[in-house]
């Protein structure tokens, strides 16, 4: 038993999401390139990700990754505030997506997590 969730989600401009769709990977955006991995947020992280480094952007989509789909490849590291981050050391695969869609919010400004159809 894993105390950490074995769902994380990205953060992906039009453009990478058509990309992903196009390729089946995507191998990050250029901070993730610059980096070395590929940052993931928790769905209890994810607003504040958006929030803080997505900011005015009207583009945006968020995907849904199986990380166990991903093995060894995920480490959880320590980021903003002390908090455990996923982050994956490798490209996103489409076949490891298991929902993606247009950023939505709820009323409260809590972004919605996608749902698989």
């Amino acid at each position: 038993m894993t105390d950490t969730p074995l769902t994380a989600y990205k953060v992906l401009t039009a453009d990478q999401m058509a990309a992903l769709e196009k390729d089946g990977r995507f191998g990050g955006a250029p901070v993730d390139v610059t980096d070395g991995y590929i940052h993931l947020s928790t769905a209890g992280q994810l607003t504040e990700t958006v929030d803080k480094h997505f900011a005015g952007r009207q583009d945006l989509h968020v995907a849904a990754i199986d990380l166990a789909a991903h093995g060894d490849a995920v480490k959880w590291e320590e980021s903003r505030g002390g908090q455990l981050f996923p982050h994956l050391y490798g490209e996103i695969l489409l076949e490891t997506v298991i929902a993606y869609g247009p950023l939505h919010r709820d009323d409260d400004g809590t972004v919605k997590l996608p749902v698989a159809g």
